[in-house]
């Protein structure tokens, strides 16, 4: 099995592609690399940069992975450059705004766009790093428009692929994944209410995203995931 993970040198990216290393099925592992090279490597990793709002990019990598068993995107943008998320709506700033979508909703797309090829070849998972507060069902508290909404937006790209492909990849199960809150820079600023047990190390992160990828399959294909395993109101 040939594994892709977009956002492979990142916290939870970076985890779970230490995972697929060890996983006996894996006969080579794809990760890629934007503004940090990945820190490690092995025999069966290879490294590749990737600007994933690049479409050109996307392509190019692409070509090169005739075959791929599981593609998983772990690329995501909730704060930076004085950014983060808005606890009303005043405070929504356009330029943040459409860089959340550009950066968490399109790269799914694009991914989908150029490797639904290679995924229709064997049994596989297409998955992508989703968030607990995209759920319009769950949303309680309100605040975080640009984040929520981005979020949002991949859900719905995700389940609307998943129907497609039903059809033209179907062996393949699309599916949006809820990793939990996990110590990285990207929850950093907010695990200050974060209970000690439900704020995992990217180690922990993966184990559980593993588990839960691995025991997908077709017929579970179009739905979204918490890191327990249970299913999530879209």
């Amino acid at each position: 099995m040939r594994v892709l993970v977009v956002g492979g040198s990142g916290g939870i990216g970076a985890a779970l592609v230490r995972c697929y290393l060890d996983h006996p099925q894996v006969v080579e592992v794809v990760a890629t690399w934007h503004d940090k090279p990945g820190d490690f490597s092995h025999s069966k990793l290879l490294w590749r940069r990737l600007d994933v709002t690049r479409e050109d990019q996307i392509a190019a990598l692409a070509d090169g992975v005739p075959v791929l068993g599981r593609l998983i995107n772990c690329v995501g943008v909730l704060h930076g450059a004085g950014k983060g998320p808005e606890k009303t709506v005043k405070s929504l700033d356009p330029a943040f705004f459409l860089q959340a979508m550009t950066v968490n909703t399109l790269p799914t797309l694009l991914l989908a766009k150029y490797f639904g090829e290679a995924l229709k070849r064997e049994q596989s998972v297409f998955a992508a790093l989703s968030a607990r507060v995209g759920s319009i069902g769950e949303n309680n508290l309100g605040g975080w428009y640009s984040y929520r909404a981005s979020k949002a937006a991949l859900n719905m790209a995700l389940k609307t692929l998943s129907r497609e492909w039903r059809v033209k990849v179907p062996r393949c199960c699309v599916a949006a994944l809820h990793p939990g809150t996990t110590d990285t820079p990207l929850s950093q600023p907010f695990q200050g209410n974060v209970t000690p047990d439900r704020l995992f190390t990217p180690e922990r992160t993966a184990r559980q995203l593993l588990a839960i990828i691995e025991g997908l399959n077709p017929e579970l294909s179009g739905r979204f995931w918490s890191w327990d395993g249970a299913e999530l109101p879209w």
